[in-house]
């Protein structure tokens, strides 16, 4: 994809598994859906092909070049954080969405848009901010965060082994000013047999995109206004791209479907509890062959649902 293109199907950001999510939502129409992370529609614009005048699409998205593909669509678009979707959505809606979709991580079209700093291929500022709502910068982090502090997300959130030597070569390089100069300074960081097993700098760029946008806390805040939200018998679906959000998604929608936590010796349940979730993917869906060979992003995509009971 060109920098400052759409892609063939009039698309910012190639979106996955469309087969499986309309799949997973036809049961629960008529009704309303919420694309919480809008990107480049693509999710969206399936819905509204396989389900016509049955579906109202709300978009919702912290970037206003996404939001402008909502509006050309002809959804009902808002922007905002999934962190904040109670407050963002339920003030604009008649009755309780059938259904919510989360689409994790940084689009396409903001990877390869390399003004917008995500890139580690691309030289750009390093920005790293999936909307105006940041409160940091990845300059910020990488300027003024403390080795100490470095080495805490580029562990929590890279799962980077070489966490405290990338991070010590940061710092003894301030002050760093584009991504291209981070990345060779990471690469350098880094023994030759590392340099060769893929890109050197891409665990410590998702953890930087990660930090700069609190995504691990909008994610579980999401999920969990998600599952408040939705109408009895609505669906909840999340597509995640790593080991950290989907560990996340899969965690709540256990704990929703656990119910009573009481001893199975105890005649009388004790604790009141009742499931308020039923797992509709007992091993994440992933992407078939085909979509792979088509599309290499959705390789790591990974896809869970859950449906809301009854009270």
């Amino acid at each position: 994809m060109n920098q400052d293109r759409r892609n063939e199907d009039g698309e910012y950001h190639r979106a996955v598994l469309l087969d499986e999510v309309a799949e997973l939502l036809a049961p629960v129409m008529p009704g309303i859906v919420i694309d919480a992370t809008f990107g480049g529609g693509g999710h969206s614009r399936r819905l509204l092909d396989e389900f016509g005048a049955e579906v109202t699409v709300v978009g919702v998205d912290r970037d206003p070049e996404a939001l402008e593909q909502a509006r050309e669509l002809g959804v009902v678009a808002v922007q905002g954080n999934f962190e904040d979707l109670s407050n963002i959505v339920l003030p604009i809606i008649e009755e309780p969405p059938a259904g919510v979709l989360f689409d994790f991580g940084v689009s396409s079209h903001q990877l390869d848009e390399a003004s917008r700093g995500f890139s580690y291929r691309n030289d750009g500022p390093l920005d790293m901010r999936m909307g105006p709502d940041a409160k940091h910068q990845a300059s910020d982090l990488v300027n003024d965060w403390s080795e100490s502090d470095l080495v805490r997300i580029l562990r929590d959130y890279g799962e980077e082994p070489l966490a405290r030597r990338i991070s010590r070569a940061i710092v003894e390089s301030r002050p760093i000013n584009s991504t291209a100069q981070l990345s060779t300074v990471i690469a350098q960081a880094m023994p030759a047999a590392r340099r060769r097993a893929g890109h050197p700098a891409r665990r410590t760029f998702q953890a930087i995109r990660i930090a700069v946008n609190d995504e691990l806390d909008a994610v579980r805040s999401g999920i969990d206004q998600a599952v408040d939200m939705v109408r009895p018998g609505g669906r909840v679906l999340a597509i995640s791209y790593h080991s950290l959000e989907d560990r996340i998604v899969k965690q709540r929608f256990v704990a929703g479907a656990a119910g009573c936590t009481c001893p199975p010796d105890l005649p009388v349940c004790g604790c009141g509890m009742t499931a308020e979730l039923r797992v509709l993917t007992r091993k994440p869906i992933r992407a078939s062959a085909a979509e792979v060979e088509s599309n290499n992003r959705s390789r790591s995509a990974v896809l869970r649902a859950a449906e809301r009971l009854a009270a």
